[in-house]
């Protein structure tokens, strides 16, 4: 394998995985607001994230130059097979864009229309990436008569098992984030919601991997096949390890607990996702490093990348310390 590709792959990974951590609660906190209610509670809610969400996508922008700059074949087969979703996920962030810059300013007579726009792009932003991970598991295809790389059926099971399983995700995650931000009754009401949502995304993914294997030939081989089926028993017990300490998190009321076991889950749920994959870059069709650029230019680029990423750590890094601690009404964050 060429070390080059494989570098730049491995951070392509690591900056999307960055963007599901980090954006994925702030996604999750507007998939909550059906389940709360209040004005005020609500204003708490965004305030948790207000200072930090438009640093969270610059993970996605820097994932999106990287694999358009490093593997622009895979780039252009992808944005063409995977068109319509992908202009899901644009508008639904700029919808949740606006939103955020104006929910604040809004009267009490309009703060409501704001509120729902505020969830309503997460939810088309979620549908979207739901839709990116099911074709990913499921694989692409070419079509026969032009040779060009599509998407399969929109609306299997997969597919839907994917959005739900991304939509209880990212809403328990964003629930545990403001569970550590905030206090009194909304904490409560925070840890009565993840409760219920952390059986629903348990049931999720098990129907997930239930329907993943006929899918893929390659996901039935990782899996399921010895010499590779001891990486599915270690993806069972971390995962179910993980969910044990969120569930006693939850229980015994220990706030510091359920958003670090939902990281893990994640990213353990994510390195099984890469599994699946490897080493295609366009699942089944175009591997790596047939997708890749000539090694002088991933060198080069390499060297810039060597600038950024430690800058945008640091930066992050920076950005919740500052902004770390409890949210309340007396403490609200606004524009």
């Amino acid at each position: 394998m060429n070390t080059l590709a494989l570098i730049w792959l491995g951070l392509i990974a690591f900056t999307v995985m960055m963007y599901v951590i980090l954006d994925g609660f702030t996604l999750g906190i507007a998939l909550l607001f059906p389940w709360i209610k209040g004005s005020e509670e609500r204003d708490i809610m965004i305030s948790s994230v207000l200072p930090v969400w438009d640093g969270n996508e610059t993970w996605l922008v820097f994932a999106a130059a990287a694999l358009y700059a490093g593997f622009p074949e895979a780039f252009g087969a992808l944005m063409t097979a995977l068109y319509l979703p992908l202009m899901v996920l644009i508008v639904g962030l700029l919808l949740r864009g606006v939103s955020f810059e104006f929910i604040h300013k809004a009267t009490k007579t309009s703060a409501h229309i704001w509120e729902k726009c505020f969830c309503i792009g997460s939810c088309m932003a979620v549908f979207a990436q739901g839709i990116f991970v099911s074709q990913f598991i499921q694989g692409f295809s070419r079509d026969p008569q032009s040779g060009e790389i599509v998407a399969g059926f929109i609306g299997n099971p997969l597919h839907i098992f994917c959005i739900i399983a991304l939509l209880v995700g990212y809403s328990l995650l964003g629930s545990a984030r403001l569970i550590k931000k905030t206090e009194g009754s909304l904490q409560e009401k925070l840890f009565t919601i993840s409760n219920r949502l952390q059986w629903m995304l348990l049931s999720a993914l098990i129907l997930i991997g239930l329907f993943s294997p006929p899918t893929s030939s390659n996901a039935h081989k990782i899996w399921f096949v010895l010499p590779h089926s001891p990486f599915m028993v270690f993806f069972i017990l971390t995962v179910t390890l993980l969910m044990v300490f969120h569930a006693i998190g939850i229980k015994r009321r220990k706030e510091q607990v359920p958003f670090p076991a939902l990281v893990g889950i994640f990213v353990i749920t994510y390195l099984g996702f890469g599994l699946n994959t490897l080493p295609y870059i366009v699942p089944y069709q175009l591997t790596f490093m047939d997708a890749k650029v000539d090694d002088h230019a991933l060198l080069i680029m390499l060297y810039g990348a060597s600038v950024l990423l430690p800058l945008l750590l640091a930066y992050t890094f920076y950005a919740y310390h500052v902004f770390r601690g409890k949210i309340n009404a007396s403490k609200k964050v606004s524009y």
